[in-house]
């Protein structure tokens, strides 16, 4: 495995031995589980955002949409417990 040398100030040296004292772990395995996780993150909020532009340059390109007021009631629903149909999709209006 390649190393990386990260220069940490000693005051977050100490913050980090501290608290992966406490979580029971070495503060080599807590930076790892800390990079870890924000990675994850980054992954997930650039997929979201990825999803997102995708989704509205298939509404911009077609002009299909749900009304946001029929998704919310049938997503109210699904939350309920209550399964309605799908609202259709249909052209924009202005």
């Amino acid at each position: 495995m390649p190393t990386t040398t990260i220069r940490l100030p000693e005051d977050l040296k100490d913050r980090i031995a501290h608290v992966a004292k406490r979580a029971g772990t070495t503060s080599h395995a807590f930076i790892l589980n800390a990079i870890a996780e924000r990675v994850e993150e980054e992954e997930r909020r650039n997929d979201f955002h990825e999803t997102a532009e995708r989704r509205y340059a298939e509404i911009a390109s077609s002009g299909m949409t749900i009304p946001w007021g029929e998704m919310q009631t049938y997503l109210k629903n699904q939350l309920a417990g209550r399964k309605k149909a799908v609202p259709k999709a249909r052209k924009l209006t202005r």
